[in-house]
């Protein structure tokens, strides 16, 4: 069940692997166990994609299809969830993670204009980014693993509940 509900989601495998900016991982794409679906992939993808979802870099997706090929697991999984941070969702997600790394140095919250200029970004990496940069990655981590160990039971208790409904 958990496998069938996933795989609906999934792009198609082809896409993926011609899509332009993953072109430079050339012939590592075509190894199987980067689109094998199983509990062990699904989780590790799902740690993967969660975790640099949370980290405010440019090219998420290329940074997460290194770490699935990497660690071995389902490469389209890890890049689509790099998607829970679009351009709509970014502002508030990156807003709580500055305010977790607020909490995590123990500073005051920092009242702060967005300008898109290189002068207000320089600036903000001593004023704000600290604080940014240390929530990112408490939240990144934190998501990680809820993710992991989520994706984890939800797969363990489909199987259960398949298990059962055959045996009855």
């Amino acid at each position: 069940m958990a496998k069938k509900t996933i795989q609906r989601f999934l792009p198609d495998p082809n896409k993926i692997r011609h899509h332009k900016s993953l072109r430079i991982f050339g012939r590592l794409l075509h190894d199987a166990n980067l689109w094998h679906l199983n509990r062990r992939s699904a989780r590790g993808a799902f740690a993967v994609g969660l975790f640099f979802a949370f980290i405010p870099v440019p090219f998420q997706m290329v940074l997460a299809a290194a770490a699935a090929i990497i660690l071995r697991v389902n490469l389209p999984i890890s890049v689509a969830l790099v998607w829970i941070t679009n351009p709509l969702t970014m502002p508030p997600i990156f807003y709580g993670s500055y305010l977790v790394g607020t909490l995590v140095l123990n500073q005051p919250e920092q009242h702060f204009a967005f300008e898109a200029s290189w002068a207000w970004f320089i600036e903000s990496l001593t004023t704000i980014g600290p604080a940014f940069l240390v929530g990112s990655l408490v939240c990144a981590s934190i998501a990680s693993v809820i993710g992991y160990f989520g994706i984890d039971l939800i797969w363990r208790r489909s199987v259960r509940k398949a298990w059962i409904s055959r045996n009855n």
